[in-house]
């Protein structure tokens, strides 16, 4: 049984964490880098375990790792060594697993739930290039071009044993087959991916999201499908458009509904209402079996699906 498959068989919805770096903009650090919140891997790694934290004691059932934005060539861009930049990334993941095994190792936070997952974040190309891409996806490279980007990283994630893969805010299909693609030399390891999306219909390179369900529900290994830093308004109607294509569970971790500002690297615009829980709820209703938060969504907003999640 895979790891989600585990949770879910215990109770409707598995409870993701929300936003990590505004997160820690939100706590007060500086995260306006090219390296975004890994950063911090280098700079301030208690930082990062402090957001898991927040979000296990929130009720998350899966903490994702500080990972999106550190990759090799970041790393190295910075001066570091490819030794030193692999101890960054599987860093990630082992901060997370400490946390996590803190948390569990305290009896009265057995109570209603299964021990927490952590899944490695793996970001798209876009999230390298720190230009807003992954909100376009025209990346104009190949299959191969993408396959090379990624390999790495992956099998660096992979040595650290998390307890999945987050394939996470994918702009185009050929990236998602690229991962997938890598995946095939990994067969006992599990993944989900999500796609950002522009509309209720399509992800942000102008792609059917019911094309990108039907491929990966043919991928052994991804165990989850869905969508995440998007605006909330359109999750139900790509939830629906999913179910079309596949019967794999729907993952959801929207953003807060503001719009990102690739030269500020700032969220412009309204955030999200005060009823997180409440969306969360239709988002359940209307199928997801995975949800969570992604940019400006705090520890309140998860602790407010869990409110109705674990109401027995």
């Amino acid at each position: 049984m895979n790891p989600i498959e585990k949770i879910l068989s215990t109770q409707k919805v598995l409870i993701l964490d929300g936003a990590f770096g505004t997160e820690l903009e939100r706590k007060g650090y500086d995260i306006n880098d090219s390296l975004w919140s890994a950063k911090f891997l280098m700079e301030k790694p208690e930082a990062i375990a402090e957001v898991h934290k927040d979000y296990l004691e929130a009720g998350s059932d899966c903490v994702t790792t500080a990972s999106y934005q550190a990759t090799y060539e970041g790393f190295m861009k910075r001066g570091m060594s490819e030794e030193e930049a692999t101890a960054l990334i599987q860093s990630s993941v082992k901060i997370a697993q400490k946390v996590r095994d803190d948390f569990w190792s305290e009896p009265k936070n057995h109570t209603n739930r299964q021990k927490p997952l952590v899944a490695a974040s793996i970001g798209p190309y876009g999230a390298y290039l720190a230009d807003g891409s992954e909100f376009r996806g025209d990346y104009g490279l190949s299959l191969e071009d993408l396959k090379a980007f990624h390999a790495k990283r992956l099998a660096t994630l992979i040595e650290t044993q998390p307890d999945l893969l987050a394939c996470e805010t994918i702009p185009c299909l050929i990236e998602a087959q690229a991962l997938c693609e890598l995946l095939k030399a990994y067969p006992d390891v599990y993944a989900w991916v999500s796609f950002s999306a522009k509309d209720g219909k399509h992800i942000n390179s102008g792609e059917s999201i019911k094309t990108c369900a039907a491929y990966l529900d043919a991928v052994p290994n991804v165990v989850a499908i869905g969508i995440n830093c998007t605006a909330p308004q359109y999750i139900e109607s790509l939830i629906d458009e999913i179910k079309t294509a596949s019967s794999k569970p729907i993952i959801v971790y929207p953003n807060g509904g503001a719009t990102y500002n690739a030269l500020t690297k700032t969220w412009d615009g309204i955030s999200k209402s005060s009823s997180y829980g409440k969306m969360a709820q239709m988002w359940y209703e209307k199928g997801a079996k995975l949800i969570g938060g992604c940019c400006q969504t705090t520890p309140m907003d998860i602790a407010q699906v869990a409110k109705w999640v674990r109401t027995v």
